[in-house]
């Protein structure tokens, strides 16, 4: 299974959705990977720490390989790293990413990631991808190769108006490129149950027939918490109400996949 967390709007938590996934997958002892495609790196800040500035190789090497035939190429799994955490490798992120794009477009490299995909899913149970707020190129390629996408949605009107632009751009991915793509759901994101807004907004999107997963992420200190200290969840604080929540969450998507 690989999933695509994905928004064209920031600051709707695809990193700590992304990672926190991710870790309860390996808790459970599935092998997983994280492949983080966004130049800010904080998927990669999230499950490294300090060393995430200095993360060789990463997955900027692995789309340079990609510009260049050689009869030595190097396999995708040459791109990654171990984390702390048993079972959870990481294809890190780089700044050079922003330096890339125009090249690997120029050179129509958009399936590259799909065939490093296939051949990691005989090594992964699960991968997850963050992706960019952005459609460029490696969102696009990520979604062309994936299985499935969850769209992060923190209950404002703006985040409603580029969510059905959202739905729109990955439906014409799934036409053009990948038909096998589907969106797994919507995870609703710092979610404030006693406020009016968030809860009309959701309820809207569920009349509207759009798939919004339960439970609903709470707003929460904790969080922060957990990305001052480089550690997810489950790791952290195992019995806090959002990890059970994140728990419950993850099942949910399992059952969907599934």
């Amino acid at each position: 299974m690989t999933v695509v967390v994905f928004n064209q709007k920031g600051g709707v938590g695809k990193s700590t959705i992304t990672c926190n996934l991710a870790a309860i997958s390996a808790a459970q002892g599935l092998r997983t990977l994280v492949i983080d495609l966004d130049p800010q790196g904080n998927s990669t800040s999230y499950l490294l720490g300090e060393e995430a500035s200095d993360a060789t190789p990463n997955v900027a090497g692995f789309f340079e390989q990609t510009l260049s035939f050689s009869f030595n190429a190097q396999p995708a799994t040459a791109f990654l790293v171990n984390t702390p955490f048993e079972n959870l490798d990481l294809m890190a992120s780089s700044p050079a990413l922003n330096e890339l794009q125009v090249k690997l477009e120029s050179r129509q490299k958009i399936y590259k990631l799909r065939e490093a995909l296939a051949k990691l899913a005989n090594d992964y149970d699960r991968i997850y991808i963050d992706t960019p707020p952005a459609l460029n190129f490696f969102t696009r390629s990520a979604l062309i190769g994936a299985t499935g996408c969850l769209v992060p949605f923190d209950c404002d009107s703006f985040s409603r108006q580029a969510l059905y632009m959202l739905m729109d751009n990955v439906n014409e991915i799934r036409a053009d490129h990948n038909p096998d793509l589907v969106v797994t759901g919507i995870v609703v994101n710092q979610f404030q149950p006693r406020a009016k807004l968030p809860q009309r907004l959701v309820d809207e999107l569920i009349e509207e027939g759009l798939p919004v997963l339960s439970p609903y992420l709470p707003s929460s200190v904790k969080i922060r918490e957990s990305h001052e200290a480089c550690m997810p969840m489950v790791h952290l604080d195992p019995n806090h109400r959002i990890t059970r929540a994140l728990l419950e969450l993850h099942a949910a998507i399992e059952e969907v996949n599934h």
